[in-house]
């Protein structure tokens, strides 16, 4: 998807047909360190009144931009029209979030004669900026997930060092246009672009970066935690995010739910669904109207609005995903559908009767794959959840209420969605996993709570 030519430029190129999108400027480490600078130096502090302007202002141009984004979200990253449409407008969502909570960053008073002897004085609690946000963003949600770091971080008044993935940058650099046109100070936001692992190495050694907000993988969130020391950390790590189908479901309910968890975003999204965990007694039934739908989608140019699944992220993305589709198919799984590859390019795939040991499912497959796990019992599917070393977010499609509220008590993950795809997210609520999915909660009002430190007044 990218190389780092001669001159030190950044090639991004659209993931359907390889070709140059454009070419970028490649930062090197005193790029980096100049921008950190930039945003350190920065004394005048915005009010609540103007911060909440710029960032209403900025959702007035995302909406006047709206074709414009929408081209360039689905152009680098290879998601369809339809979803970059979808994705636009969360992120313009989220900005109006972070603007309303721009004005409501309130403190307490305590009285002091809550404790014997202290009956004279009272206490203030303030909510200060955290100081310098280091924003590290994967490819999958080049807008949004963006949205979710700068928004609330510039809500609290922190200035921020933006790093998008090497991959889709070109999404970000325009938002960073579109915030100094909306007021910004140039001082309060930086993007850099450049080798992903040395940055992080400079973000998280750099005593002036006070926060690290980052979205991607276990295995660089565990390093990027190690590194960081001290500072104030926020880790979205993904998962394998399962919906469970039992006995008594509606399933003319469970099945739009199922197709868009699995094939929404071309499968890569951290709470796509990774497992589908149902019932032995509605299983044929479902599955094999599972497959009937899957094969009514159309695969191809993510920029044809008739296409339902584009190209995933690179071809070596889509090559990955693949041998683990073949392994599993080795392993014992029945390939009902897909399997097919061409470039970038990955059909829809179901694979029924996988074990719940297979790799495709205990390790995130980031892609269009739908594996089928097949229980005896409510007991047993709920066992099967949480056979898992991820805890993001779940589904539970039951018409059984007691079920549902065992279910909800039982599963261990950030998020338990009843009668809903675990992929759904709505910008004002808490999202955040367990175990290795991560540490802290985005959601706009909690990410700019987390943003801001206490400082405690008594007089």
């Amino acid at each position: 998807m990218f190389k780092v030519a001669e001159r030190d430029s950044l090639d991004v190129r659209n993931p359907f047909d390889n070709k140059l999108i454009k070419s970028i400027r490649y930062d090197d480490r005193s790029k980096v360190l100049e921008s950190i600078s930039r945003v350190d130096d920065y004394n005048f502090k915005l009010s609540s009144w103007e911060r909440y302007e710029i960032l209403i202002r900025l959702c007035s141009l995302l909406e006047s931009h709206r074709d414009e984004l929408i081209q360039l979200i689905s152009k680098e990253s290879g998601k369809t029209l339809h979803d970059a449409k979808i994705e636009l407008t969360r992120a313009s969502q989220a900005f109006l979030l972070s603007a309303e909570e721009a004005k409501r960053i309130n403190g307490e008073i305590l009285p002091l004669d809550a404790v014997a002897g202290l009956e004279a004085g009272v206490a203030m609690v303030m909510r200060e900026p955290i100081g310098i946000v280091a924003a590290i963003t994967p490819f999958n949600y080049t807008l949004n997930l963006v949205a979710h770091k700068v928004g609330p971080a510039l809500a609290a008044n922190n200035p921020v060092i933006l790093k998008p993935s090497e991959s889709t940058p070109l999404t970000a650099l325009r938002l960073q246009d579109l915030l100094y046109e909306s007021g910004l100070p140039r001082e309060l936001f930086q993007v850099v672009n450049g080798n992903p692992a040395e940055i992080v190495r400079i973000l998280c050694a750099d005593s002036r970066v006070k926060k690290i907000s980052f979205t991607g993988s276990v295995e660089i969130g565990k390093r990027i935690s190690q590194m960081a020391g001290m500072k104030h950390l926020c880790m979205e790590l993904g998962g394998n995010d399962p919906m469970v189908i039992l006995a008594d479901a509606n399933l003319d309910q469970a099945l739009p739910a199922a197709i868009e968890g699995a094939y929404g975003n071309n499968g890569e999204r951290c709470t796509s669904i990774k497992r589908f965990i149902i019932e032995e007694a509605v299983a044929d039934e479902f599955i094999d109207r599972f497959v009937w739908e899957t094969n009514q989608l159309c695969v191809g140019n993510q920029l044809d609005p008739t296409v339902n699944v584009g190209p995933l992220i690179n071809r070596a993305a889509a090559v990955r995903v693949e041998r683990r589709i073949n392994a599993a198919i080795e392993a014992g799984a029945v390939l009902r559908c897909g399997g097919k590859r061409q470039g970038a390019l990955l059909w829809p795939t179901v694979l029924d009767r996988v074990g719940n040991n297979n790799p495709i499912v205990t390790k995130e497959t980031f892609g269009p794959v739908a594996p089928f796990i097949r229980v005896d019992s409510f007991d047993q599917a709920i066992d099967t959840v949480n056979d898992s070393l991820f805890g993001l977010q779940s589904g539970v499609f039951t018409n059984d209420l007691a079920k549902a509220k065992e279910a909800v008590h039982r599963i261990q993950a950030g998020a338990v969605m009843i009668n809903r795809s675990p992929g759904f997210r709505a910008e004002h609520l808490p999202f955040g996993g367990v175990k290795d999915s991560g540490i802290g909660r985005e959601g706009i009002k909690y990410a700019v709570d987390a943003m801001t430190q206490i400082k405690t007044v008594v007089m």
